[in-house]
């Protein structure tokens, strides 16, 4: 007869997911062995064995939860129907959502790639998923950058990456509050995304003029 589930398992499970977090994070994923985190959570190895079958299984499941929980908070966020509020509702959130996640973020970015194939592209769609709702609200946010999708990426990942990298310096209590730097990110990105564009564009007709110049055939000397 297959082993009933404790009433408190996924309580359990998510104290393990936890733990690994900051296992994995400060020792990094090889770094941590099965044993490492039963220890840490308090359990034998045996009973650990009955939650996940593999260190490869907690790191799935670690990231998997992280993302999806990402993944609802910006749907919710993205339902705000002005397209300025929308971008700040969606940044206010992912930084809510990271608070107190800053373990389970680190491992998302150093770790995802050394799962197999098959879970990274599982997991690699709820990225995606993200991605396209920031950009939809950035588009809907700056008309010239809708005009411009060649652009539309590079804005959206700049815009991750200064909400992404935030754990390195942030510290709670001390100068912004998550919402504050929340609205001064998304202000930067409504305030300077058309000079940006500009100063793109005009990069591209200089470096297409230089090119220009460069491939021109030389002149035939003449006569004399």
């Amino acid at each position: 007869m297959a082993r009933t589930r404790a009433t408190d398992y996924d309580q359990k499970r998510l104290a393990i997911l936890a733990r690994s977090a900051k296992l994995f994070a400060e020792h990094g994923y090889t770094g941590t062995s099965i044993t490492m985190i039963a220890d840490a959570c308090g359990v034998s190895k045996a009973l650990m064995y009955h939650y996940y079958r593999s260190k490869d299984a907690v790191l799935f499941d670690l990231l998997a939860d992280h993302l999806q929980h990402l993944v609802g908070v910006v749907e919710d966020a993205a339902r705000q129907a002005e397209p300025g509020e929308r971008l700040f509702a969606i940044a206010a959130a992912l930084l809510e959502a990271y608070r107190g996640a800053d373990a389970e973020h680190q491992v998302q970015i150093s770790s995802l790639k050394l799962l197999p194939a098959e879970q990274q592209d599982e997991l690699k769609a709820l990225e995606r998923r993200l991605v396209v709702l920031m950009s939809d609200a950035i588009a809907a946010a700056i008309p010239a950058v809708a005009a411009k999708p060649r652009l539309l990426k590079p804005l959206t990942m700049s815009l991750f990456g200064m909400l992404n990298w935030h754990y390195l310096w942030f510290r709670e209590g001390k100068g912004l509050s998550r919402e504050a730097y929340a609205q001064m990110a998304t202000t930067l990105m409504i305030a300077g995304a058309e000079q940006a564009i500009a100063a793109v564009n005009a990069e591209a007709v200089n470096d297409g003029t230089a090119s220009r110049k460069k491939t021109a055939r030389p002149a035939v000397a003449r006569r004399a």
